[in-house]
């Protein structure tokens, strides 16, 4: 009796045992194939905003996102820009919009030079790669085509060239070799200008010119506005002197379409310096250098490249006795 009463329940015990053993591995089969189907990529037509009337994804936030191309990468970099109206009213309210390129629009870009020259000296020496690499980083953030034209003396020239290679900015590395000893900065700087210009118009560099100082801080978009120059643009520009503790604005006095002088604010003291020109002999840089009441900041300015060969084409005077390309620009602004 005892025997015969054990004897059916031991089927039961393993047919339950089977069962449970089984439940686990479907379950155990079913969550592996949901988690890497959810790593599987899904049709890009469903993630197409306004297509097949789904619902668009979410997007990080309500900014508006604008997209720039760090030179010489061609990866696409986004970074967040204020929103505009078209922008809020393209992503339907709240959503932000992706402008990733609108080259086939706009058109193809007028090339920028970029200019900067350096000086010599030990101390100078020790803050010139700090300031390169600051100013490195803001010509990334400007849309192509951007070239960087570095003059600096040939003896420290091995050392810079280490940090332009580094950049990820397309450059052109000039090492200066002076014919003279320069008695100030001011003058070997202009001497270094001048070369820049020289292999500009060797090499026949079409875009915008600007000299940008290295130790200056600028906008990216103070770079695209320059851009649009045709043939000569000035504006205003800001010097702070943080041992002077002084702030002095200078900048162009303009008639219409043409810059007839300059000025110089000193916002320490109120006062105000301005010079004009009333004939195109006052152009001369010779003629003019003892009437002047100030120099000219060269940052204050911008100029097509195409003046220093074809100088006739923009109206630019070509009998002026100095033999400086800097000193010897036309003043005809157009923007």
């Amino acid at each position: 009796m005892g025997t015969g009463a054990v004897a059916p329940e031991r089927p039961k015990q393993r047919r339950g045992g089977h069962l449970w053993k089984r439940a686990v591995l479907h379950f155990s089969l079913c969550f592996v194939m949901g988690f890497f189907t959810g790593f599987a990529p899904s049709s890009s037509s469903s993630w197409r905003p306004g297509g097949g009337g789904g619902t668009p994804p979410p997007i990080l936030a309500a900014e508006q996102l604008a997209a720039s191309r760090v030179a010489g990468n061609r990866d696409q970099h986004i970074s967040l820009a204020p929103p505009s109206p078209e922008g809020a009213a393209a992503a339907g309210g709240g959503g932000a919009v992706v402008d990733l390129d609108d080259d086939e629009e706009s058109g193809p870009r007028r090339m920028l030079i970029v200019v900067t020259t350096t000086r010599s000296g030990a101390g100078e020496r020790r803050r010139r790669r700090p300031e390169l690499l600051r100013l490195a980083h803001t010509l990334r953030l400007v849309r192509p085509p951007v070239v960087w034209v570095v003059v600096e003396p040939a003896a420290d020239a091995p050392a810079t060239a280490e940090v332009l290679r580094g950049t990820g900015v397309m450059y052109r590395h000039l090492a200066f070799r002076p014919e003279e000893n320069f008695t100030t900065a001011a003058a070997e700087a202009h001497a270094q200008r001048n070369a820049a210009l020289a292999h500009v118009e060797k090499h026949r560099l079409s875009g915008v010119v600007h000299f940008a100082d290295a130790a200056g801080v600028y906008d990216t978009h103070f770079f695209e506005e320059i851009r649009q120059i045709e043939a000569f643009g000035t504006w205003p520009v800001a010097t702070m002197s943080a041992g002077e503790k002084k702030v002095v604005v200078e900048g162009p006095l303009c008639s219409a379409s043409k810059v007839v002088g300059w000025f110089s604010r000193n916002f320490n003291d109120g006062t105000t310096r301005s010079v004009t020109y009333n004939t195109e002999v006052d152009l001369n840089p010779a003629g003019a250098a003892g009437t002047r009441a100030h120099t000219i900041d060269v940052s204050g300015f911008a100029f097509n490249s195409s003046i220093l060969w074809d100088p006739e084409r923009w109206g630019r005077p070509t009998s002026l006795p100095d033999t400086s390309q800097v000193s010897s620009l036309a003043v005809t602004l157009s923007t």
